[in-house]
């Protein structure tokens, strides 16, 4: 019950931070980090809860993304000072942990690299890196590939998932960032 109250209090918050489709979307998120937790042998509640947050700073406009860079120390490397739409996964974590007093490392982090990945990522964080690939309001070409691949497997879908980041990311002429690459390159080699 407990759990329910603390879920209903956080989607009061999300409401009142972000615009209604992002609003659905971490919702979707939410659900469809649960299923594939429960069905990778992951911690659903725990992928419901990162699911739920990992937009939680989407909507805020750069002058709050910098209060809080500055705020806890967070230093942008090249590549994201170039890439505002990173921002959101920085400021993402550090709201989390230190505004909602989320201390779950593994919740933190997950939300942290939801949009470029990196090496050696828990269970829970490529559950929610492929859940935001994934949910049900998702409706970009290849989403009917991807989640194809996320029914067959885990790995699968995450290099799948990778190559179709990194690709559109050339396409676009725009910096792949070094955690992107570092993911790519350790799920390739441990294939």
């Amino acid at each position: 019950m407990a759990e329910n109250n603390q879920y209903e209090a956080l989607k009061l918050i999300l409401k009142s931070r972000l615009n209604e489709k992002r609003y659905v979307h971490s919702l979707c998120v939410a659900d469809e980090a649960r299923r594939l937790a429960e069905k990778y042998g992951g911690d659903a509640e725990k992928a419901y809860l990162a699911g739920l947050l990992h937009d939680i700073t989407k909507n805020a406009p750069d002058e709050e993304h910098l209060k809080i860079f500055s705020e806890f120390g967070i230093m942008l490397n090249d590549v994201e000072k170039q890439a505002k739409k990173l921002w959101h996964a920085m400021s993402g974590a550090a709201y989390v942990r230190h505004v909602l007093g989320i201390e779950d490392d593994e919740i933190v982090d997950a939300i942290r690299y939801h949009t470029t990945a990196k090496a050696d990522m828990s269970r829970l964080a490529e559950i929610l890196y492929l859940a935001d690939f994934t949910s049900a309001d998702r409706d970009y070409e290849d989403v009917d590939v991807i989640r194809a691949y996320v029914e067959e497997s885990l790995e699968k879908a995450f290099i799948y998932a990778l190559q179709y980041s990194i690709t559109d990311l050339v396409q676009a002429g725009r910096a792949v960032h070094q955690d992107t690459v570092a993911a790519y390159n350790q799920a390739i080699l441990n294939r």
